[in-house]
């Protein structure tokens, strides 16, 4: 269904770099079609360049509503419909929560939230009537762990797991399929061109903390993640979840075995309170 009429109809957030940009990348590659957007079109024109029967590059900035409704529709005008799309755009805040400003703070959750939000809405709607479509969310293991110096970064992933989830069980009446893609750590441009707070020596031991677990994680190539994302949307029940990056498993597996033993240990403390 999905398939027919040269291949698949992509639309993708973040196509500039790192995870967008390869995904964006290798469905071109196999003959599939591309809506690439960014903030920065001149960083995606090389793509048009390269396949111009396939791809259609689109400046968005995710935090536009209007912009992101009007950049879906004209996707769909030009390919006729949408068969995956990848929920990509996203920004990095790091620092305690007390050196984090109030316009830091309001900037992380409107690119890495409410972009969501506003794709989603623009594509409920079409996915609906076709009764078929595939959303990629990107989110990340900061999604599903939490470190210190990360607050607002992982309350944005946080947010971002349950808005994916609860889209999943809205929409799976209407044969959509949602997948949150939670990363580990990749080289993917995103670290450098994240946001740094001004950092106070209080909290120094707080990064160093967190400095100490992703200096131990091997750091990926995230073009090694392009034959999985092709499989997974490939796939006829794709999963609500794809974590990426095996050293990561055992760290969210741990975290979550955690967190069952201590409400198992306190079983009776909330029993009492029905």
């Amino acid at each position: 269904m999905s398939s027919h009429d040269g291949g698949k109809v992509w639309f993708v957030t973040g196509s500039s770099r790192g995870f967008g940009r390869v995904w964006a990348e290798a469905a071109l590659r196999r003959g599939d079609r591309v809506v690439v957007t960014a903030r920065d079109v001149s960083s995606v024109e090389d793509l048009v360049a390269q396949y111009p029967d396939q791809a259609v590059a689109m400046t968005l900035d995710v935090t536009d509503r209007a912009a992101v409704f009007a950049a879906v529709a004209q996707g769909v005008e030009r390919f006729g419909r949408l068969d995956v799309v990848v929920a990509n755009a996203g920004h990095g805040l790091f620092g305690a929560l007390e050196e984090t400003t109030e316009a830091s703070a309001r900037r992380q959750i409107e690119v890495n939230l409410f972009g969501v939000v506003w794709l989603l809405q623009a594509v409920a709607p079409i996915l609906r009537e076709q009764r078929h479509g595939h959303v990629l969310i990107t989110s990340s293991f900061g999604g599903l762990i939490s470190f210190p110096t990360a607050a607002l970064y992982g309350a944005s992933k946080y947010a971002v797991e349950g808005l994916g989830e609860s889209f999943a069980q809205e929409t799976s009446d209407f044969g959509v399929k949602v997948t949150l893609v939670e990363p580990a750590a990749y080289v993917t441009g995103f670290g450098s061109a994240g946001e740094q707070t001004e950092p106070h020596p209080a909290y120094d031991a707080a990064r160093a903390r967190t400095g100490k677990v992703f200096a131990e994680m091997p750091v990926a190539d995230p073009a090694h993640t392009d034959r999985a994302v092709l499989d997974l949307v490939d796939m006829a029940e794709p999963p609500l979840r794809l974590l990426l990056g095996a050293h990561v498993l055992p760290l969210v597996v741990g975290t979550y075995e955690d967190r069952i033993g201590s409400w198992r240990s306190l079983e009776s403390v909330a029993v009492a309170a029905q």
